[in-house]
């Protein structure tokens, strides 16, 4: 098999985006210590790790804790080549990232099947996101075919793709320098076993992706630990600067003047990561920064104004403080579930944060003045 060129190299259409670091290519295969390995089966280049299609306790325990992201850090699996099953040297090769969440998806849905799974070193990131970072990407394919040595193993030249990992891919790359044909599979993971009896031929409903309900709300819980990870040091700021510099007790202060301002940070929280989310197609406008700050200003109304909450502040700087706040947080994580939905593309993405992201950062600035400003002039 040729070794696969670098950035450089003479005769290419197009240029990599990156060059193939040093000690690329080199063989190796994963360890078989990894929990959910059973064994290895035999092939020319030497043991390859066998896995099955069950999940086991720890399986899903991480499954559960990474919805919450607690553990999505650290939660992948050594890259290589795996054995799904008894495959043999004819057997389907699928390639997948090692984001461990989307590894156990995949041999979950695969059951019953024999085939080799060719996991791609996307730091812990799932294929459409690695796909946008360049995780996901030619170079690293690259780089996993010789790795493995999988021309060795297989006597096919096929790869099955995720469709949503295409746009970190040059298909005519892989099959220029590694000899192997990229087939993109479909959007949804539970079309693969139709996919794979249909001869690797997708349907034209296999290729739309769609996003309803109950897919948003799966992926609640995580932005809203995100959420609270980014917000709560924020609300104990107002608590404890409000506690300092109020009047009277401590405590009294913290509540009469901090608590407003803390809990319009929670309620844009919720606003950015609940609402937002879960209202996605029928909240008006297109850019999600501006659906997450008008999901704020609703919720916002429903707490501050329908409780009474009018603030003691000077010439309603508070109030004034509250709603900014609230709209800055609401449309900064609103904004950020653009990285869960194939609504968006990469460039749209950019282009969002760069108009959005200065209007976010000068309303939370300029609520926090306000703010302060209200103890100086109340």
């Amino acid at each position: 098999m040729n070794a696969p060129a670098t950035g450089n190299s003479p005769g290419m259409i197009l240029p990599m985006a990156k060059e193939i670091p040093s000690g690329a290519g080199e063989f190796r295969l994963p360890s078989t210590d990894q929990p959910f390995v059973l064994g290895t089966v035999v092939t020319a280049v030497g043991p390859v790790p066998q896995i099955g299609s069950e999940l086991f306790w720890r399986d899903l325990r991480g499954r559960y804790l990474v919805r919450w992201n607690i553990g999505r850090d650290c939660y992948s699996v050594e890259p290589g080549l795996y054995a799904l099953g008894h495959p043999r040297d004819d057997s389907p090769v699928m390639v997948t990232a090692n984001y461990k969440l989307t590894f156990d998806l995949l041999r979950q849905t695969l059951s019953g099947r024999d085939l080799w799974i060719l996991v791609l070193d996307t730091k812990g990131i799932n294929v459409w996101c690695a796909a946008g970072k360049g995780t996901f990407g030619t170079e690293e394919l690259l780089d996993r075919i010789q790795a493995s040595r999988l021309a060795e193993v297989v006597s096919h030249r096929r790869l099955i793709v995720p469709q949503l990992g295409a746009p970190g891919l040059a298909a005519f790359e892989i099959q220029k320098y590694a000899g192997f044909r990229v087939v993109y599979g479909p959007v949804l993971m539970e079309d693969l076993p139709a996919f794979l009896e249909n001869d690797c031929r997708a349907t034209p409903e296999m290729r739309i992706k769609k996003f309803p309900l109950k897919e948003r709300l799966v992926l609640v819980p995580v932005e809203v630990m995100q959420g609270l990870q980014q917000g709560i040091p924020l609300m104990l700021f107002f608590l404890l600067v409000a506690g300092l510099a109020g009047d009277g007790p401590f405590l009294n202060a913290a509540l009469v003047h901090g608590l407003p301002p803390a809990l319009s940070v929670l309620t844009g929280i919720i606003a950015g990561t609940i609402v937002t989310p879960i209202l996605l197609p029928w909240i008006p406008g297109r850019p999600f920064s501006v659906k997450g700050a008008l999901a704020g200003l609703v919720l916002f109304f429903l707490v501050f104004i329908v409780s009474g909450a009018d603030g003691s502040g000077y010439f309603m700087l508070e109030p004034i403080s509250w709603l900014l706040i609230t709209l800055a947080v609401s449309s900064w994580l609103g904004m950020a579930f653009t990285g869960a939905s194939t609504f968006t593309s990469l460039n749209g993405v950019r282009k969002e944060m760069l108009r959005a992201m200065p209007a976010q950062f000068a309303g939370l600035v300029l609520g926090i003045g306000l703010w302060g400003a209200s103890f100086w002039l109340g």
